[in-house]
């Protein structure tokens, strides 16, 4: 990561971040040991903190300077804050508000530049981070270098149910229209990492990523199970 003149202090400054970050994380687990939290408490929290680490790292590494990585490292913090607020309350987030509120971020909404259709479906806790991290980058992506963007843009995200050996598979399309082109990327950035890769190794999902003139669609696939999330047929709420 090149860093410009003048950035040093700024820089300083979310180094020592990180470091409190670290310093926080290290009393909690401490705290949760001693007063002998249950194993699925600890174990959630751990998985957290692995991707918390995963995610600083890989926006360092792909960051173009300071200013690029502290924007997009606060909006992937983000992402942390709002579905851990859903999952303690509810124990799972929907994947419909889960979409909405990530493309709100953005002043995207549904009914006006959004179309957001799909049956009832609920995600448990770390598969909802996961997949909400994937849309904060694809709707960043949409937004910087794609036709979200323009005034013109708009963008379609739906999703349907397939029976898969007896499994539910949840099938989702991202697909974003409009004026303009957009390119595939020359270089694999991190959001094409976790959309291809982090997905698939936290969800088992597979992904497609298609550029076409006009038009961008991604893919995703992924089994609903007990480690996922599951399908709500009568449309009912988390209980």
């Amino acid at each position: 990561m090149t860093v410009p003149h003048g950035t040093s202090d700024r820089m300083a400054d979310l180094e020592a971040e990180v470091a409190a970050l670290k310093a926080d994380n290290a009393r909690l687990r401490r705290l949760l040991d001693e007063e002998g939290m249950p194993d699925s408490l600890r174990h959630a929290f751990r998985d957290t903190v692995a991707l918390l680490r995963a995610v600083m790292r890989c926006t360092a590494g792909s960051a173009i300077d300071v200013e690029s990585y502290d924007a997009h490292l606060g909006g992937r913090l983000d992402i942390f804050v709002r579905v851990r607020s859903l999952t303690d309350t509810l124990g799972e987030a929907d994947l419909h508000t889960l979409v909405a509120d990530e493309l709100a971020t953005y002043l995207v909404y549904e009914g006006e530049q959004a179309t957001i259709s799909g049956p009832k479906v609920w995600l448990r806790p770390k598969p909802a981070q996961v997949f909400a991290l994937a849309l904060h980058e694809l709707a960043t992506n949409a937004i910087e270098h794609g036709l979200l963007g323009r005034s013109v843009g708009a963008v379609s995200v739906t999703w349907q149910i397939e029976q898969n050996e007896g499994v539910p598979t949840l099938e989702l399309l991202w697909k974003e229209t409009g004026a303009g082109t957009r390119v595939e990327p020359s270089r694999r950035g991190f959001g094409t990492m976790v959309v291809e890769d982090m997905l698939a190794y936290d969800l088992g999902a597979s992904a497609e990523l298609t550029y076409e003139p006009h038009e961008v669609r991604c893919r995703i696939r992924f089994p609903l199970d007990a480690e996922t999330g599951r399908f709500a047929e009568d449309g009912a709420g988390s209980t």
